[in-house]
């Protein structure tokens, strides 16, 4: 895909139209306008630039819907967003509000070589089998992290972190997924340039994927990633190593 210049207020309408079409193929002005607490009036120009960018298919008056250009562009920036919440709550304890707040205000400007590393961390968490499991917990709890706690480390005497061994659970290929099956990603092997567009699809470590449907020959595959259609080719399936989930 083409670099496109978008502002931060653009890239947030997208997400909204992204949003507002996950069961509809259209939005309206009106609710555009209500999920991003604005007047009506102030969506029409941002409509008219997107449409001019070919983003979006949009006559006033008329339902809006996103080009294939445009859900690429909205994609790319939920992901980001997903990603950023995921690492401000989970990693660093924040708020759910501060969370969302700041990714809100990052998503923009984040980078992809940092998204690229944002998700080798959550990789190597889940599925590094010397990875120690109780990382997080021992950072949580470490007296130089919370300014709360007393001086003494709450972690035990020894901070030298254990190495575990692995849990042994089974990986597969996206590929080996029957339809309806569900899988939690655990990593994406794949060159740099399919590994980018997979995360910015919203394919990201930990994520849910469920398989939809497929051809006879399994080339291409359509998943649900995040409450969101989307198309994979094999070659780009068979980089996505899943495990099964419930």
């Amino acid at each position: 895909m083409p670099e496109i210049e978008l502002t931060a207020s653009l890239e947030d309408y997208l997400e909204t139209i992204l949003q507002l079409t996950k069961d509809s193929p259209v939005a309206r002005v009106r609710d555009i306008a209500a999920a991003r607490d604005v007047k009506p009036g102030s969506v029409t120009p941002a409509m008219k630039r997107l449409e001019s960018m070919r983003l979006i298919e949009y006559a006033p008056n008329d339902y809006i819907c996103l080009t294939d250009t445009g859900r690429r562009a909205a994609r790319r920036v939920l992901a980001r967003h997903h990603i950023l919440t995921r690492f401000f709550a989970k990693v660093l304890q924040m708020s759910p509000e501060a969370a969302e707040n700041d990714a809100c205000a990052m998503e923009h400007h984040m980078s992809d070589e940092a998204m690229d590393r944002l998700a080798r961390f959550f990789e190597f968490m889940a599925g590094c089998p010397e990875a120690p499991k109780d990382f997080l917990e021992r950072f949580h709890n470490c007296c130089l992290i919370d300014g709360s706690k007393p001086e003494a480390c709450a972690n035990s005497s020894d901070c030298g972190c254990e190495v575990l061994t692995s849990t042994g659970e089974p990986t597969m290929s996206t590929c080996d997924l029957k339809p309806g099956q569900v899988g939690q990603v655990i990593q994406i092997n794949a060159s740099p340039v399919i590994r980018q567009r997979l995360l910015d699809m919203g394919i990201l470590p930990s994520v849910r994927i469920q398989v939809e449907r497929t051809t006879l020959t399994g080339d291409p595959i359509w998943l649900r990633v995040q409450e969101y259609q989307v198309s994979l080719r094999r070659e780009e399936a068979e980089c996505v190593m899943v495990k099964l989930a419930s």
